[in-house]
């Protein structure tokens, strides 16, 4: 972790020199005119440091117990932006604003009356700057956001924060100190200090103005677009396979997350009370609700999965057939859907996948998280075969392993006193077995391999779009609203896609009530013929429902190609990128 914590900070210094950052200089430039003490300074940075990394960390807990919206914090904080900026064009305004915040902050005592307001009028800016501004995450703060989206905040999580900040705060506080004294002591520029502030003011209100109307995100995209090289050389010191093994560790994950295998120590590999089902919104597939006490004398499977998750839907077929071929012996499963994405909690959208999948085993629908938390499980798809007894006897996490997990099962219903005669199965193994273009999410929350921005805020952007995109990595172009969980179409809206795998999926919610359609092409030409999944019709795509959306087909041989889909509707989300 110490590697992580250096990178971090490091990453932080550097962060001066990305185009994220640029939009906050002039705001920084503009009030530190209004002083010449340091503290005007110091209070600025500590104010973005204080807000950047509470918010980073505490904004998705305050959302989903309080129901705080990041969106509403945004525009408050760029009003108050805005309010600064116009007190600096406004002298009498300006003097008004300088004693309230000198008479509030004087409660505090133990500094002069001018002092103090330096210092907490820089602070309140900083504060309201710490909101707005989302930097160009590499990989590190990624991670960060991620854990603090899904509310895993640990102490690592806040000290690696703590250091990026950190790391932030030094060259910003050089920046402005640097700023200020050049404003100050030039005598050509000192002569007109009134005009300046007033200048600064103006300048200060753009700013604000360009941070509300995400117009600061779309001047980002067109200098990173020039420069490309820029912006991933920047990123590259937080690429090296110290940093992602720490990031990995941070995270509670394995370096191939959807390979990830239990079979660590043989047949079986754990020994432990199964959790009960619990918190369960309904049950399909069955009359009533299942338990495992009533279940007790039989081998359980609870398959965690999700009906929109490629990795789950690859392991299926498995499931099935050992249902189907052992479920007379004494085998039962329990099919867990706990969503991944809201939609997924629709109890219509699950009932039609059980049906479209030819799911034969009860499903209970966990979208509380209940049963997922009971079983500490972090994985889709997840596998617990509990034997006769109520323990738990092997898991498996990801996909593979399906001759381990069978002879699991048969052992299991041998040592209830079954009598197995029938084959194992004979089911082909199609987990990818080479290095994929990893899962690639959109909205806010999760995204991180966009190109050239990482990922935006939520909100609405005009976005230009890319000429060429780097493997692994997808670019927006055209109007898209943001949202944590996913990203919504305007008419003639693209993402671009450089990938490296056999297969393609897409996660698409039509606009309700509609179908809707986008356009797809590979490599520059509509995607037709053999390389068009089923689900790609002579270059488009008929988006009728929240699912997943087969839409690449290599065959047998990896493709390192590009696929762009241009929207050609209003109102279409889309939530992530899965390859096989």
């Amino acid at each position: 972790m110490i590697v992580l914590y250096g990178v971090a900070f490091i990453s932080g210094l550097f962060t001066i020199l990305a185009p994220c950052i640029w939009p906050l200089l002039p705001i920084v430039l503009a009030d530190v005119t209004q002083s010449k003490s340091k503290r005007r300074p110091l209070g600025i940075t500590v104010g973005v440091a204080v807000s950047f990394a509470f918010f980073t960390l505490a904004i998705s807990a305050l959302e989903s117990s309080i129901g705080f919206s990041p969106n509403v914090l945004r525009k408050m904080a760029v009003v108050v932006l805005l309010v600064i900026g116009i007190s600096m064009v406004v002298p009498a305004l300006s003097r008004r604003m300088e004693a309230s915040i000198s008479s509030i902050s004087g409660k505090f005592g133990g500094i002069g009356k001018n002092q103090r307001s330096d210092f907490s009028g820089g602070f309140i800016t900083g504060l309201a700057l710490g909101v707005v501004w989302t930097p160009c995450s590499g990989p590190i703060l990624a991670s960060v956001a991620t854990l603090a989206a899904t509310n895993k905040v640990s102490l690592q999580v806040v000290v690696v924060t703590l250091f990026y900040v950190a790391g932030v705060s030094i060259p910003l506080f050089g920046f402005a100190v640097g700023g200020q004294k050049l404003l100050s002591k030039s005598r050509r520029l000192s002569k007109h200090t009134g005009r300046i502030q007033i200048a600064s003011g103006v300048i200060m209100i753009i700013t604000a103005v360009g941070i509300y109307t995400n117009y600061d995100k779309t001047i980002e995209a067109k200098l990173l677009n020039a420069i490309p090289s820029y912006s991933n050389a920047l990123t590259k010191i937080e690429s090296g396979s110290g940093v992602t093994k720490a990031l990995s560790k941070l995270k509670g994950t394995k370096s191939v997350p959807t390979t990830v295998s239990g079979n660590q120590s043989g047949l079986f590999n754990a020994n432990e009370t199964a959790p009960e089902i619990r918190g369960i919104e309904k049950w399909v597939n069955t009359s009533g609700p299942q338990t495992l006490a009533s279940l007790k004398g039989k081998v359980v499977l609870v398959d965690f999965w999700t009906y929109s998750c490629i990795n789950c839907l690859r392991t299926l077929p498995h499931v099935e057939a050992w249902y189907n071929k052992y479920h007379s012996s004494g085998f039962e499963v329990i099919g867990v859907s706990t969503p991944e994405f809201a939609f997924e909690k629709d109890p219509g959208n699950v009932s039609r996948a059980i049906k479209q999948y030819g799911i034969p085993y009860p499903v209970a629908l966990d979208n509380n998280y209940k049963t997922w938390k009971a079983y500490n499980n972090q994985y889709w798809p997840a596998e617990y075969l509990i034997d006769a007894t109520g323990k738990i006897r092997r898991t498996e996490f990801g996909e593979g392993n399906y001759p381990e997990s069978e002879q699991a099962i048969r052992t299991l219903l041998a040592n209830a006193g079954q009598k197995i005669t029938v084959a194992p199965s004979d089911l082909p193994d199609t987990t990818p077995q080479t290095q994929l273009t990893p899962e690639t999410y959109f909205g806010s929350n999760r995204a991180q391999f966009g190109f050239p921005t990482p990922n935006y805020p939520n909100g609405a952007f005009t976005i230009p779009e890319q000429k060429s995109v780097p493997l692994d990595q997808f670019a927006l172009g055209g109007k898209w609203l943001i949202q944590p969980d996913y990203i919504e179409s305007k008419k003639g809206a693209s993402i671009t896609e450089h990938f490296d795998a056999f297969k393609v999926f897409l996660i698409l919610n039509p606009k309700p009530g509609a179908t809707n359609t986008v356009a797809v092409t590979y490599n520059g030409k509509p995607l037709v013929g053999t390389l068009a999944g089923s689900d790609v019709a002579n270059g488009i795509i008929k988006v009728d429902a929240d699912r997943l959306y087969n839409i690449f087909n290599s065959g047998a041989t990896n493709s390192d190609g590009t696929l762009k889909f241009t929207f050609l509707d209003d109102g279409i989300q889309a939530f992530t990128f899965t390859f096989g």
